[in-house]
Formats: structure tokens, C-alpha cells, sequence
């Protein structure tokens, strides 16, 4: 039990870290006008690439998976988060009026405990 609430801190660390990547490049490109969803997907794909080297680095690297994998199912499973979060970011923006701005740091609420569990027991198993 110890051991794991030791990587879900450590999880938290990087997902510190991998939040000021996403949310970086985010509001960048919403700087250079690109479109919020756009802006979204290439955050996305930054730092998912950013979250799987720093969580196999510091976080899970007891992983028997070979890289390849790891990385292939690190992709699938922010992948799931990255549709709903996507999914929720539209409606709250679109249909609830909530800023563009704000609506990425609501959906983390979800997105953070789900990628922790996702990423603990099934992608770098």
C-alpha cells in the first residue's frame, strides 16, 4: 500500500510537471488563434509524449513492457482521457458558456486519477 501511494505521488509530481507542458503549448497556441480544439489535440500529443518519459523515468520503472509497447499503450490510454476530456472541454465551452481558459483545468479532475489508474495497472504493467 505504501508503494503505491508512493507512485501516485510521484504521479503527481509528473503530472505537475506534464500539466505545465499541456497547458503551455495550450495557451500558446490559443495566442497564435489557433482553434481551442486544434490547440487541444497538439497539447495533447506533446504532452502525453512528455508524460511517458518522465513516468517510465521516475514513476513506474519497474515495468517489464518492452518501450515500444509502453508507449503504444501509454498513447491508448491517455487516449481514452483525451476523448472525454475533449468530449467534456466542447460542452462546457460550447454549450455551457465556461472560458476556454478554464475548462482544461476542470477536466483534469477526471482525467488525472483516471490516467493514474489507467497508466498504473494496465500500461506500464
Amino acid at each position: 500500500m505504501k508503494k503505491l501511494f508512493l507512485q501516485f505521488i510521484k504521479f503527481g509530481i509528473v503530472g505537475v510537471i506534464n500539466t505545465i507542458v499541456f497547458l503551455s503549448v495550450y495557451y500558446v497556441l490559443l495566442w497564435l488563434c489557433v482553434h481551442y480544439l486544434a490547440a487541444n489535440l497538439v497539447a495533447f500529443v506533446i504532452s502525453v509524449l512528455n508524460a511517458f518519459f518522465l513516468s517510465g523515468k521516475f514513476v513506474f520503472k519497474d515495468s517489464k513492457t518492452s518501450a515500444a509497447l509502453r508507449l503504444a499503450k501509454v498513447y491508448a490510454a491517455y487516449g481514452f482521457t483525451f476523448l472525454l476530456g475533449t468530449a467534456s472541454l466542447f460542452v462546457m465551452v460550447e454549450i455551457f458558456g465556461i472560458s476556454q481558459f478554464i475548462a482544461p483545468l476542470l477536466n483534469m479532475l477526471v482525467t488525472v486519477p483516471t490516467n493514474f489508474l489507467v497508466n498504473k495497472f494496465w500500461a506500464f504493467r
